[in-house]
Order: structure tokens, then sequence, then C-alpha cells
């Protein structure tokens, strides 16, 4: 059943969604060739503890780390441990946390150091492709023109959608109807209306989409173990513009993007 927020709820939502992209801020900015994934979890924790909230990650269906820390082939629900982050990684750093009974839910990929044009413009056309899905997140458009506007961002430009993984609605639970699919199925798709809540996260791969999961039961890799990127905001769809609940500002106030 898809729910539509409230005013009060949706109020709330900001809050969380305004802590979670704070840490997220953050911890990208801690991220840097030397230190370990524990360590950037560790920082994360501490912010989250600091601004009086939850991790919306840890425990979850067993999860044991306070966030996902994905890198290079990693392309989501990475664990954090010893792995230590060398000069041209991407990490892939994803934060949830639990503020007022509601959940913020955001990502980003960033670079440690720096990297190759290739790996940057992967990065740069994930990133363009959930602006251009958020830009579609209207009331009355349906679920498959969000998905349809980051798919064809990024076969156009040469990468690939992971398939296996969505994005998804988001409230008092971190995964709520509907399913936001990064690619169009064919199935029927719901349509999208004022006070929905949603999770757009596109993952993307330098080479072919197909992904596995490790034995740890989390860690998800694409199988060419080529590079994945991946970003992702919680959205207010409304009438008008969306409202990007994890950096609370209107859809307006973002350029254009030009990838």
């Amino acid at each position: 059943m898809i729910r539509t927020k409230n005013e009060k709820e949706i109020e709330a939502m900001r809050l969380a969604g305004t802590l979670a992209n704070q840490v997220l801020l953050e911890t990208s900015g801690f991220i840097e060739p030397g230190v370990t994934t524990q360590q950037i979890d560790e920082f994360a924790a501490a912010c989250i503890d600091r601004l009086g909230a939850k991790s919306a990650f840890i425990g979850y269906r067993g999860f044991p780390s306070h966030t996902c820390i994905s890198v290079n082939e990693q392309v989501v629900h990475g664990i954090a441990g010893s792995r230590l982050i060398e000069f041209g990684d991407i990490i892939s750093l994803d934060v949830g946390v639990v503020y007022g009974g509601f959940i913020g839910d955001n990502a980003l990929t960033v670079a440690a150091g720096s990297c190759s044009l290739e790996i940057q413009t992967l990065m740069d056309v994930t990133e363009a492709s959930l602006y251009r899905g958020i830009a579609k997140a209207v009331a009355g458009n349906r679920v498959s023109d969000i998905s349809r506007a980051i798919q064809q961002h990024v076969e156009s430009n040469g990468l690939s959608v992971v398939r296996e993984f969505v994005g998804h609605g988001v409230g008092r639970k971190m995964h709520e109807e509907p399913q936001i699919p990064n690619y169009v199925d064919g199935g029927p798709s719901p349509r999208l209306k004022a006070g929905m809540t949603i999770a757009i996260e596109p993952m993307v791969n330098l080479g072919a989409a197909q992904v596995q999961v490790l034995e740890d039961g989390w860690t998800v890799v694409t199988r060419d173990r080529k590079p994945s990127a991946h970003f992702e905001h919680t959205v207010l769809v409304t009438d008008g513009e969306p409202e990007i609940l994890t950096c609370a500002t209107r859809m307006g106030s973002k350029p254009a993007e030009s990838l």
C-alpha cells in the first residue's frame, strides 16, 4: 500500500532528511587515502549521535554497520571493516538516519584524492541521472517516468543501470511502497501523488549491468569487477517542483546538468 504523508509527517521527514544530509556531507569530507572503512563508519556514527539521531541501517535485517560504504567494484551495501582507502578509489557512502520516528536516506560517491576522467564521468553521469529522475517526481506522472529519465541518460552515455536493486518509498520504515526502478521494466507503474516520499537512487556500472552478492550476504559487487557509482536523495512528490528532503531545497535550486 502506497501512503502519502500529511503536513506534520512531511515536516518530520524534512528534519530527518536534513540531518541525514549533514551526516553524509561531513562524513564524505572525512574520506581520504589512508583511512579504513571502519574509521569512516565510526566518524559517521559519532556525527549521527551528536545530532541526536540514530542510524537507520545498523541492525536492519542484521546489517552490522552504521552506514553502507562501497568501494570501487562494490555497488551498494558494503560493510565497514579493515579495508584501507587508497588513492584513486571511489567510495559510495550511503547514510540513513532516524529522527522523530521518520527516516532520511541519501548517498553519494566520491573519489579519494583523484581519479581518471573515465571514472569521473561515471560519477558525473550517475549524479546527473539522479536529478533527471527527481525532475519527473511530480504528481500526475508515473514511477516509470522517473525510471525512464534515469535509464535514458545513463545508457545514452554508454553506461549500465543495475537492475537487481532499486529505489523505494520511505517514511516511518526504510522500505515502503512503491519500488522505484532505475529502468523501465514494462510492468504496471503507480501514479505519483502529492505527499508521497520516495528514495530515488541510481546505481550505475562502468561495465556490464550484472551484479552479485558476496558471501557476507550484503556486499553487492559488479560481476565484471568494474567500478560502480551510486547517488541518492529522499524526495517529496508535490503538485509542482519536487522537494529534495535530504538537502532541504526545491528542485529549481539545482543547476541543470549538462552530461
